[in-house]
């Protein structure tokens, strides 16, 4: 199908369920929450294509003008003067329809479940684990989300050993999801006395949370162990053997949760991170399929690919995925700059996939 044609079958449908809408839909709620929703979705892609088309209907209009040897010389005029704008405007439009068009990542609207974990370091690594947490606090707090920690092994003095949280609103996995993968630091600590910098490393894992319609578990699949709930030091948090470690037998993922004083509690937050694991490992198969014909990895979600460092020396924060390096150090890390990195990895996975769907 020609990218015109394309267009057209776009605006065509779009006709069609403006008219059944209008004509009461359908019968079945279920069926008329789905056109209501392909409507809505369709809505914003019509409108562009339609303001595609008129410029590039005008744009044809005032040429015809210019070269007709008979047309008035002051509507020449007039022409010449709106033909430049018009050249510059349809190329930018035309982009515009066809990001529009390119196809959605289904997890793009859900929210997210965030992971981050201490790596290569020691305490260090702790230490920087805990800034990327609050990093990511601070910017779901800054977009208006629900930040909700799930569980987290502190280690006192503001580092964490690991760390995760539900992340709720609009459009959440669509913005972080470029976040997974290996996030090192180099700075000087604080009980270095000689002023030597130390590199450590951080991983975060950014999972797009699964509803039971996503995913759904057998209980023949999974296997529960109870344990005794444990803090730092080894120190109790009850007497009861309430923490539990789900395996999921076909697949090796575990899921252990202990943050909670009741043994169900724990085990319906388990499941809701199992089922988010699970969705992200068929999620991660068949993105491995796509991407091994890919150049660029930016959207593999690559767990052990270093992505980013955070030089604090030099204040500046480099992704190695597109290069890009920000002299934000503080303001990345309070939220505030965090914008200018996600939506440059997101301008370069659209270009990454324009490239691959050829001429369209």
């Amino acid at each position: 199908m020609s990218f015109e044609k394309k267009l057209d079958s776009v605006l065509d449908r779009f006709e069609e369920l403006k008219k059944l809408l209008s004509a009461g839909g359908s019968d079945d709620p279920q069926e008329f929450g789905k056109l209501s929703k392909e409507y809505s979705n369709l809505t914003p892609v019509a409108e562009k294509i339609t303001e595609l088309k008129a410029a590039q209907t005008e744009l044809d209009d005032l040429e015809q003008i210019v070269q007709d040897a008979e047309s008035d010389a002051e509507f020449k005029e007039l022409a010449e003067i709106d033909i430049p704008p018009l050249r510059e405007k349809i190329p930018v439009l035309l982009q515009n329809v066809k990001i529009m068009l390119l196809p959605k990542d289904e997890a793009d609207e859900k929210n997210a479940i965030i992971e981050v974990r201490a790596g290569t370091g020691g305490e260090e690594a702790a230490l920087f684990a805990g800034d990327l947490y609050r990093m990511y606090q601070r910017y779901a707090e800054l977009h208006g989300w629900k930040f909700e920690t799930i569980s987290s092994n502190e280690t006192g003095i503001g580092g964490v050993k690991e760390a995760s949280a539900t992340i709720t609103g609009r459009d959440v996995f669509a913005k972080l999801k470029f976040e997974s993968g290996v996030h090192r630091v180099q700075r000087v600590p604080e009980t270095e006395t000689g002023g030597r910098i130390h590199t450590s490393a951080a991983t975060v894992a950014v999972l797009p949370e699964a509803e039971e319609v996503d995913i759904h578990i057998e209980e023949k699949d999974i296997r529960v162990d109870v344990y005794r709930s444990s803090g730092p030091g080894g120190q109790s948090v009850n007497t009861t053997d309430s923490a539990v470690r789900i395996t999921h037998i076909p697949t090796g993922i575990v899921v252990c949760q202990q943050d909670e004083k009741s043994q169900h509690k724990n085990k319906a937050k388990g499941m809701r991170i199992l089922r988010s694991r699970l969705y992200d490992h068929e999620r991660a198969q068949k993105d491995a399929v796509r991407a091994a014909s890919r150049k660029s990895q930016v959207g593999s979600g690559d767990r052990s690919e270093r992505i980013r460092t955070y030089n604090f020396p030099q204040g500046r924060v480099t992704d190695h995925r597109i290069n890009l390096t920000l002299y934000k150090l503080d303001r990345i890390l309070d939220g505030s700059a965090l914008d200018e990195m996600i939506e440059a990895l997101t301008t370069e996975d659209q270009a990454d996939r324009l490239s691959d769907l050829g001429e369209v």
